[in-house]
């Protein structure tokens, strides 16, 4: 069994499991999934479509745990108050 495999069925072996698994495994699986999908055409823009498929979600559940306060958002992210901002008028989030 390759490792693809295995980590497969890792993740989907049981959900209270998954909660210990790496944000990183569930990337690379969902890439390695994507790019198996592509049937020979090449990849195009990559890199910005699994930042702004990723970006998003962080910066709604920021925000959802921080009570909507964008400060104590952007502390938690590591940004500026106006730079998570930008990401939110980037990706139409109020």
């Amino acid at each position: 069994m390759n490792a693809s495999s295995n980590s497969d069925e890792t993740i989907n072996s049981d959900s209270k499991k998954a909660l210990l698994l790496p944000l990183s495994l569930y990337v690379k699986q969902t890439v390695e999934l994507y790019l198996s999908q592509l049937n020979g055409h090449d990849a195009v823009g990559l890199h910005a479509m699994v930042i702004s498929e990723v970006e998003k979600p962080l910066l709604e559940t920021a925000l959802e745990h921080s009570g909507y306060n964008q400060t104590k958002a952007a502390k938690a992210l590591g940004l500026s108050r106006s730079t998570l901002r930008k990401k939110l008028d980037q990706y139409g989030i109020s």
